[in-house]
């Protein structure tokens, strides 16, 4: 495995060259002064950050993995909520918009926040391309999303509208019940420690957490 590998698709939101460092080491940290370009570190919460810290990278994000099997799946019923495959694409990629506040894009100072909502619009029409997206329902109207491959959930979100009204836990019965109806066992998702509110969400489905990896970034080049 590499130690430092490029990020095509971070590169293309923000327009310079991006990288992740899969192995902490000082020789590794020292040579990154004469690279220009934007660089990401995921690390244990358990590990020292001091060389970290001693070579400019800074504190992002923390993010856990909620995992969840059938046999322990708590459903949540609402009649107005439903899956539909046949969505629009264009409508769900607004939703990307002014949406991921959490994430470790919108938490970096040096990134402007169109930017980062850029970077989730392009994940969604990738995934859309090789995965699997599907819309959530509210009636008649398109409420939000879920982007998935095989067994993990990528990427979601609610309309703005949908969101602070109790209904999260609705929508993600609906979706995970749908992805189970598939024959998976378990399902993975990625989520930042601070959004509590998806946290809990996640939790009243009766899914668990694990894996939580600290994320630091360096910039070496102009605000973005």
């Amino acid at each position: 495995m590499e130690d430092i590998i490029r990020t095509p698709w971070d590169q293309r939101a923000f327009g310079i060259d991006t990288y992740e460092i899969r192995r902490v080491s000082e020789d590794i940290l020292s040579s990154l002064d004469q690279v220009n370009g934007h660089f990401t570190v995921k690390i244990s919460p358990l590990e020292s950050k001091a060389l970290l810290h001693q070579y400019g990278f800074y504190y992002c994000d923390t993010l856990i993995e909620p995992y969840g099997s059938y046999n322990r799946f708590q459903f949540y019923s609402e009649p107005a909520i439903s899956i539909n495959e046949e969505i629009d694409l264009e409508e769900i990629i607004d939703m990307c918009f002014d949406t991921f506040h959490f994430d470790r894009f919108h938490r970096d100072f040096h990134i402007d926040s169109k930017k980062a909502d850029g970077r989730y619009a392009n994940w969604l029409r990738d995934i859309y391309k090789n995965g699997n997206v599907f819309a959530l329902r509210y009636r008649q109207t398109t409420a939000g999303f879920f982007a998935c491959h095989d067994e993990r959930i990528l990427l979601h979100a609610l309309h703005k509208d949908f969101r602070g009204k109790g209904l999260a836990k609705y929508f993600w019965s609906a979706a995970c019940q749908y992805l189970y109806s598939f024959g998976y066992k378990e399902l993975v998702s990625s989520v930042s420690a601070a959004n509590t509110a998806i946290v809990n969400v996640y939790h009243h489905l009766g899914f668990s957490f694990r894996n939580p990896v600290d994320i630091y970034h360096r910039i070496n080049h102009k605000h973005l």
